[in-house]
């Protein structure tokens, strides 16, 4: 089977990853550039977004792939929209728009989170969420198809003593989709999101690189090992494909299978 027949193939697909620059972020636009997708990398800092535009040129042109670096802060609506309007006069329009960007700058009991992070917590996850898809359904409604993959969190799936106010946000990343799925479904547009356990990333590197902390979580998870991001990547790339072509309004849990025990 050749790579444009495959139902993973996403050439002539555009997309915008935020927070692209490691991490989850940068698998998810590494993947999709591997399938064939033009990619918007962006997170905040210039030089990085331009050394990770660098690398997937350099792997995937071969593909057809082609990635633009874009440096923005998700926190504002104008550095959005901009990101958007990089894919669309690059390329000419935006089939896939992936809020993956988050902050979490408190942990511990609920009842002692600063407002200010509290503030942070809403205004990274959910808010800068919204206003993303927001500003790429246009997109996707003039394309006539289009795929939002939201990285969510099982944090948002139970209670917890440590995450709460992020948990707060995660699950209200997944009614986002499930509400995009049933709003704009009739226009072709699928949204979904990831629900990612514990995986190795600068971003939970406090839980993993505790070894004691560590072990618990292994022993506790059916596949006895915690995540890698490449592993939340090739949901990812399937989630934007022909091959999940009649999947819309979920929550897909790729966490070991923590969300089980």
């Amino acid at each position: 089977m050749s790579h444009s027949d495959s139902l993973f193939d996403l050439s002539g697909e555009v997309a915008v990853v935020t927070g692209s620059t490691k991490g989850i972020g940068k698998a998810i636009a590494c993947r999709m550039a591997e399938a064939g997708a033009h990619v918007v990398v962006s997170s905040r800092k210039a030089e990085i977004c331009d050394a990770v535009t660098a690398e997937i040129n350099e792997k995937w042109a071969r593909n057809g792939a082609e990635a633009v670096s874009c440096p923005a802060h998700v926190g504002h609506k104008d550095q959005l929209q901009k990101l958007v309007d990089c894919a669309v006069d690059r390329w000419g329009k935006l089939t896939i728009a992936v809020p993956n960007a988050a902050a979490n700058p408190y942990y511990g009991p609920i009842a002692g989170i600063p407002d200010s992070a509290f503030d942070k917590i809403m205004e990274t996850n959910i808010r800068s969420t919204h206003w993303l898809c927001m500003l790429a359904l246009p997109h996707m409604e003039a394309a006539g198809s289009g795929s939002i993959i939201i990285i969510a969190s099982i944090a948002g799936l139970k209670g917890n003593t440590t995450l709460g106010a992020y948990a707060i946000s995660k699950v209200a990343e997944h009614q986002i989709a499930r509400n995009i799925a049933v709003e704009y479904g009739p226009q072709n547009i699928r949204a979904n999101a990831i629900a990612p356990g514990l995986i190795k990333t600068d971003f939970a590197k406090a839980l993993w690189t505790d070894p004691v902390r560590l072990e618990g979580v292994n022993n506790a998870l059916p596949l006895r090992r915690i995540g890698d991001p490449d592993e939340i990547g090739s949901v990812a790339v399937f989630l934007a494909s022909r091959a999940a072509s009649y999947v819309t309004g979920q929550v897909i849990n790729v966490c070991g299978g923590a969300a089980v025990v």
